[in-house]
């Protein structure tokens, strides 16, 4: 088992956070999910990420809201106990994405009846639709590409 110095992994967790952040995460979810990731079993206690980060448990509550309300955080109870334990998901960012394509179906049936209601000859009709076809597009391509990750994943594993 490789030996890891606390103080690095905390670096760690600090610049990647900030990197999350950067694209548009806000802060204390950006901590508590790198910190998710960076630990062997992919799951912490709220006391545990108060402690490793140095937050208030009102912190990581607020943050383990966001990360539940965007997937990537799974709040499960620990066996035999009253505590959450907080989990990332084993394939998180296939989830992530195949979470999103699951939104833009949703959104198909709105976004029609905005175009309908609109007039789809109107600039704003025309918006409207090509929003439509953007999301369309990209529910397409996230399939196959989604296809394609499994088969990589199925063979980086068998590897």
């Amino acid at each position: 088992m490789t030996e890891r110095d606390p103080q690095a992994v905390l670096r760690f967790i600090e610049r990647f956070s900030a990197l999350l952040t950067e694209a548009g995460m806000p802060r204390m979810p950006s901590r508590v999910f790198v910190a998710l990731l960076c630990t062997d079993a992919g799951a912490l206690t709220a006391a545990e990420l108060a402690e490793l980060l140095r937050i208030s448990p009102a912190a990581v509550s607020g943050a383990i809201r966001y990360l539940t309300q965007v997937n990537l955080v799974a709040r499960e109870r620990e066996t035999g106990s009253r505590r959450d334990v907080y989990r990332v998901y084993d394939s998180l960012w296939h989830e992530a994405i195949f979470r999103r394509e699951q939104m833009l179906h949703r959104w198909e049936g709105p976004i029609r009846d905005g175009i309908g209601m609109l007039g789809a000859d109107t600039p704003a009709g025309q918006r409207i639709n090509e929003t439509f076809e953007f999301f369309r597009f990209m529910s397409e391509q996230m399939s196959d590409l989604l296809a394609r990750w499994r088969a990589q994943r199925a063979d980086l594993r068998d590897s």
